[in-house]
C-alpha cells in the first residue's frame, strides 16, 4: 500500500512539474515579442491594416510595437507588411509574390520571420485582415504558412439609402435634401465606423449613398446661389461627414460612390424657375442642363475621389436619344469640367446604371469621350428569385458585360424578402456563380436584405430598435464571401457556416447544422412563390403581405411583369397558363404552379424541424435566436397561405372553363385552409414587426394600395382576406340558387363631367360604336364597357401623338378623373401604359393600375386598357410621353369605377370572373 502511495505521488509530482513547464512555455510564447513593420512611406490603408493586426495580436497575449521603415529589424518574430514594389518586401526575396488586383500573399521566411506581400495597398490590407482572422481564430501565429489569394470581383459593394420610407411634405419621390432631421444615423461618426469596419471585415471594396439629387446638399454654385435647399450650419455639418466618411472609407480600401437620378433639381431651384423637380415627360431645358452640369463639376472639384452612379431613366423619358444626349453633353462634360478645375487627368470613375435606358446605345457614344465607365443592372429586378437567370434580361447583361468594361450586378431592394430573415448560402453562392456564367459580371452592389428605405433600423418590433448590420449580419457575410470567391466547396461551406451559427448560439456543430438548414429551407421559399406567382419583381409588390385571388387568376389586370416570368425563373407556367393547358389536356412545361405549392410546403416543414430541434441546445443569444425561429415559422405559414391558396385558384380557373359550380366547391376548402394559415401568420407577426416593407408610400400596391402608411402589416390585411372568403361563399350559394347569377351586376355608364379643355384640340367623339376616335385614322369603335358608353373623348392627331406626345390642358371646377385608353400592345408607335417598374411617379396621379382591361376595340387594333387621372379643381396640364393612346374622356372624381376585366375584343375564354371574389 506505502509503495503504490509512493508511486501515484512521484506520478503526481512529475505530472504537475511536466504541466508547469507547458503553462510557463505557453505563456512565454504568449507574451513574446513582435514587430509589425511597415513601409516608412506607408498609406493610411496599409497602416490601418497593420493596427487591426497588431491589435488581434495583443488579444493574443503578444507583446507588440509598429514600426515604419524600410528595412527588416526586431527582436522576436518579425511580421513585414508592405506591396511587391516597396523595398521592405523586396529585401524579404524569399517572399511569395501577389498576383492580381487587391491579392495578397502571405508566407513564413523563418520560424520567426513572416511577410505580408500586397499586390497594392489594398492587397497588403487585405493580407493584415487574413493573418488577423487566423490568429483570431486559433489564438496564435502560425507556423508555416504560405498563401495566396486575390477576389474574384473586381467591385464588391454595400449601399445605403439616404432616403426614408414616406415622402416629405411638398416633395416628390427620391427628394430628400441631407439634413440631421430627416437622417440623424448620417452625422453618427461612430456608428459610421461601426459600418466600415463591418464592410472592411467583410472585404467589401464600395459603399454607395442612394439619393434623388444630393448635389444641392454638398455643393453650393455662385451662378445658382438659390439652389441650395439646406441652411448654412447643415451645409457645414455635411461637408464634415462627407470628408470624415470619405477618409475613413479610403483607409478601408471603400470607394464611396455617390448615386443621383436624372432629371431632378432642388426644390428652391425649381421654384425659382416655376417648373417641377421632376417631370418625365418634359423636354431637356437649357437652364437644368446648365445647372446640372454645373453642379456635377463643383462636386468632381470638391470631392475628386467620390465616384457617381447615374440612373438616366425613370425621372427622365427611358430609352431614346435624350439619354444619349444628357450622359454626353451633360454629365459627363460636368465631371470633365471638375477634372480641368483640379488640373487632373485621371478620371474619376462613373456608373452607368441600365435602368430604364438603353445602356448599350448609351455606353457605345459614351465611350469614345470617357473611359472610366462601369455599367449595372439589377440582378433579378428588385427581388430574389432565381440562380438560373435566362432570356432578354441576361441578353441585356451580358451585352454591357462584352463591351469591355466592368458589369455590376445589383441585387435590388429584395421586396419579396422583406421583412424577415434571409441566409441562404447555397442560394447566394449559385445566385453569385449565375453573376459569373450566365451575365458574365464581375461586381457586386448589394442592398440591405430588408427595411432599404429605414436605414439603419431593421423591422422588428424591438425596444430601441435593431441595427440591419447586426440582424442581418450572415446577408452581408455571404455575398461577400462569394463575391470574393464564388467557387468554394459546398461540403466545406456547410462546415463553415455551420460552425459560425454554433458559435453564434452557443450550440456544437450539429446544432449549428440544423439552423444552417432552417436558413436554406427558408431561403427557397420567397424566391419561388414571387417568380411562379407573382405580378411583380418590383417593389410595388410585398410578397410577404400575400395576394388576393385576383391577382392570381387575372394578373395582367394588376400590370403583370411577364419578364420575371421570362428571365427571373426557370422556365415554367403561371397559374393562367397551367390552368389552361390542363384544360385543354396539354403537356406542361418546366416549373409549375402545382409543384411549387408542393415544394414550398415542404421546405417551410423542414426549416421548421431544423430550428427547433436547435432550439433546445442555444445558450447564447437567446432573444435573437427566438427571432430568427418565429422568422421561420412565419415562412411556414406563408408558404402553406400561398400553396392552399394557387390549389383553391386552379380549381376557380378550371371553372371559367367548365361553368361547373361543383368546381368552385371544391375550391372552397383550400381557400379556406389559405385563410388560416393567414391567421397564424398575423398572430406571429402582430408583437414582433413593426411593417412589412418599409416603402410606405402609395408606390406599393400589391395585395392592397399602401397609402400614408396604410396596409403595411398583416393585422391590416387579414380583414381584406376574410372578406374575399365570405364574398367567394355567397357567390358560390347564388349560383346554386340562380342560374343566371355572376352575369354581371346592373352597370351605369359614367356621366361626362364639366370640363373646359383649353388645349387646341382635333374635336371630340363620343363612345359608341362605328365612332371614329383619332382625326387622322379611320380607326372605329367596335365593342366597348358599358359604363363608357356615351362618353366624351377628344380626338387627337395619332401621328403627332408618335412624334411629340399628347398634352391636355383643361379647367375644373371641381375633382375630376380623365380617363386614357392604353392599348395592349408593346408593338412600337404604342404609348406604354404608366409602369411603376420604370417610373417611380407613375402613380402621382393614381393611374398606374389598370381600372378597366380590355374596355374597347377598335377595328384593326388591339383592346384598350383603361386608366385614370386624378385632378384637383384648377387648371391642369396632363403631358404624355410620345406614342398612341386614346383620351376617353372626364368624370367627377367621386365616381367609382369597378375594377374587373370587360372582355372587350378578347376571346370568350377570356372572360371575367373576378367577381366572384369582390
Amino acid at each position: 500500500m506505502k509503495g503504490f502511495i509512493r508511486l501515484f505521488l512521484t506520478l503526481f509530482i512529475v505530472v504537475f512539474l511536466a504541466t508547469g513547464e507547458m503553462f510557463t512555455a505557453n505563456a512565454a510564447e504568449k507574451a513574446q515579442k513582435v514587430t509589425v513593420v511597415i513601409p516608412s512611406a506607408a498609406s493610411a490603408r496599409m497602416k490601418f491594416g497593420a493596427e487591426k493586426l497588431s491589435g488581434v495580436l495583443k488579444e493574443a497575449g503578444y507583446r507588440v510595437s509598429v514600426l515604419r521603415q524600410d528595412k527588416v529589424s526586431g527582436n522576436g518574430v518579425v511580421i513585414a507588411v508592405g506591396r511587391s514594389s516597396d523595398a521592405l518586401v523586396q529585401i524579404m526575396r524569399l517572399a511569395v509574390k501577389a498576383t492580381g488586383k487587391e491579392g495578397f500573399a502571405i508566407s513564413s521566411l523563418s520560424k520567426n520571420r513572416l511577410v505580408i506581400n500586397g499586390f497594392d495597398d489594398s492587397g497588403a490590407l487585405y493580407g493584415c485582415m487574413e493573418l488577423a482572422e487566423r490568429i483570431a481564430s486559433s489564438g496564435r501565429i502560425p507556423e508555416n504558412i504560405s498563401l495566396t489569394d486575390k477576389p474574384e470581383m473586381v467591385l464588391r459593394g454595400t449601399c445605403i439609402g439616404v432616403q426614408k420610407p414616406a415622402l416629405l411634405p411638398g416633395r416628390g419621390v427620391y427628394e430628400y435634401p441631407y439634413t440631421p432631421e430627416s437622417f440623424p444615423w448620417f452625422y453618427d461618426k461612430a456608428l459610421w465606423v461601426k459600418y466600415l469596419d463591418m464592410m472592411v471585415e467583410n472585404r467589401y471594396n464600395s459603399l454607395y449613398l442612394w439619393n434623388g439629387h444630393p448635389f444641392a446638399s454638398l455643393v453650393k454654385l455662385k451662378e445658382y446661389p438659390y439652389a441650395v435647399e439646406v441652411d448654412d450650419a447643415t451645409f457645414r455639418k455635411n461637408e464634415e461627414m462627407f470628408r470624415f466618411l470619405t477618409e475613413e472609407a479610403d483607409k478601408r480600401g471603400i470607394w464611396v460612390i455617390q448615386m443621383f437620378y436624372n432629371i431632378i433639381v432642388s426644390k428652391p431651384f425649381a421654384e425659382k424657375h416655376q417648373i417641377k423637380t421632376q417631370d418625365r415627360n418634359r423636354p431637356i431645358l437649357p437652364v437644368i442642363a446648365d445647372y446640372t452640369r454645373k453642379s456635377i463639376a463643383a462636386f468632381v472639384e470638391k470631392y475628386p475621389n467620390v465616384g457617381l452612379l447615374i440612373t438616366l431613366g425613370e425621372a427622365m423619358e427611358g430609352v431614346g436619344q435624350d439619354d444619349v444626349d444628357w450622359f454626353t453633353k451633360t454629365i459627363i462634360p460636368g465631371v470633365q469640367d471638375g477634372m480641368k478645375s483640379l488640373g487632373l487627368s485621371k478620371e474619376p470613375p462613373i456608373v452607368l446604371r441600365a435602368h430604364d435606358t438603353d445602356a448599350p446605345r448609351v455606353m457605345k457614344a459614351a465611350l469614345p469621350l470617357y473611359k472610366n465607365l462601369y455599367t449595372m443592372a439589377k440582378y433579378n429586378g428588385e427581388a430574389l428569385t432565381t440562380y438560373t437567370p435566362r432570356g432578354k434580361w441576361a441578353d441585356l447583361h451580358r451585352s454591357l458585360s462584352r463591351i469591355g468594361t466592368v458589369h455590376i450586378e445589383n441585387v435590388h431592394i429584395l421586396a419579396n424578402l422583406e421583412p424577415f430573415r434571409y441566409g441562404s448560402a447555397d442560394f447566394i453562392q449559385k445566385s453569385v456563380q449565375a453573376m459569373h456564367d450566365v451575365y458574365e459580371a464581375n461586381g457586386l452592389h448589394l442592398y440591405p436584405q430588408a427595411s432599404y428605405w429605414d436605414w439603419p433600423y431593421s423591422a422588428d418590433n424591438v425596444k430601441g430598435r435593431l441595427l440591419q448590420t447586426d440582424r442581418d449580419w450572415i446577408w452581408y457575410k455571404t455575398w461577400a464571401r462569394y463575391a470574393w470567391n464564388c467557387r468554394r466547396d459546398r461540403a466545406d461551406e456547410i462546415n463553415y457556416w455551420s460552425g459560425l451559427l454554433s458559435a453564434k448560439y452557443g450550440t456544437d456543430l450539429n446544432k449549428g447544422k440544423d439552423i444552417l438548414e432552417a436558413y436554406e429551407q427558408t431561403g427557397e421559399i420567397a424566391p419561388k412563390l414571387l417568380r411562379r406567382y407573382g405580378i411583380t419583381d418590383g417593389n410595388r409588390q410585398t410578397l410577404t403581405l400575400g395576394m388576393f385571388m385576383t391577382q392570381l387568376i387575372n394578373p395582367f389586370r394588376y400590370g403583370l411583369f411577364t419578364l420575371m416570368y421570362e428571365s427571373e425563373a426557370p422556365e415554367g407556367e403561371m397559374i393562367i397558363e397551367y390552368a389552361e393547358k390542363e384544360w385543354k389536356g396539354q403537356k406542361h412545361i418546366g416549373e409549375t404552379p402545382v409543384q411549387v405549392a408542393a415544394e414550398v410546403t415542404e421546405h417551410g416543414r423542414k426549416a421548421v424541424e431544423a430550428i427547433d430541434k436547435a432550439a433546445t441546445a442555444v445558450s447564447k443569444d437567446n432573444d435573437e435566436f427566438t427571432r430568427l425561429r418565429n422568422d421561420v415559422h412565419c415562412y411556414n405559414e406563408l408558404a402553406g397561405f400561398y400553396a392552399e391558396k394557387v390549389r383553391a385558384a386552379l380549381l376557380v380557373l378550371k371553372y371559367k372553363y367548365s361553368n361547373d359550380v361543383a368546381d368552385l366547391e371544391k375550391a372552397l376548402p383550400f381557400l379556406e385552409n389559405s385563410v388560416k394559415h393567414y391567421r397564424k401568420l398575423t398572430e406571429l407577426t402582430k408583437d414582433t414587426y413593426l411593417y412589412a416593407n418599409s416603402m410606405q408610400t402609395s408606390q406599393r400596391k400589391i395585395p392592397v394600395r399602401g397609402v400614408d402608411a396604410t396596409y403595411k402589416t398583416w393585422v391590416e390585411v387579414l380583414p381584406r382576406f376574410e372578406e374575399e372568403l365570405i364574398h367567394f361563399k355567397r357567390s358560390i350559394d347564388s349560383l346554386k340558387s340562380d342560374k343566371s347569377a355572376g352575369k354581371g351586376k346592373t352597370i351605369h355608364p359614367f356621366k361626362n363631367a364639366d370640363v373646359k379643355v383649353l388645349s387646341d384640340t382635333e374635336g371630340y367623339f363620343t363612345i359608341n360604336t362605328g365612332e371614329q376616335v383619332f382625326r387622322d385614322t379611320t380607326a372605329k369603335i367596335t365593342g366597348f364597357a358599358k359604363e363608357l358608353a356615351g362618353l366624351r373623348g377628344i380626338k387627337i392627331n395619332r401621328s403627332l401623338q408618335k412624334s411629340k406626345g399628347t398634352a391636355i390642358k383643361f379647367t375644373t371646377g371641381k375633382a375630376v378623373k380623365l380617363l386614357v385608353g392604353f392599348f395592349n400592345s408593346k408593338a412600337p408607335g404604342f404609348l406604354p401604359p404608366p409602369d411603376l417598374e420604370h417610373d417611380a411617379t407613375a402613380n402621382e396621379y393614381g393611374q398606374s393600375e389598370i381600372k378597366i382591361a380590355n374596355a374597347l376595340a377598335l377595328d384593326g387594333m388591339a383592346p384598350l386598357n383603361i386608366h385614370s387621372y386624378s385632378f384637383k379643381p384648377g387648371t391642369h396640364t396632363l403631358t404624355l410621353a410620345k406614342g398612341t393612346c386614346v383620351i376617353l374622356g372626364f368624370i367627377d372624381d367621386n365616381e367609382r369605377i369597378r375594377l374587373y376585366d370587360a372582355g372587350i375584343g378578347v376571346p370568350e375564354s377570356k372572360r371575367d370572373i373576378d367577381w366572384l371574389f369582390e
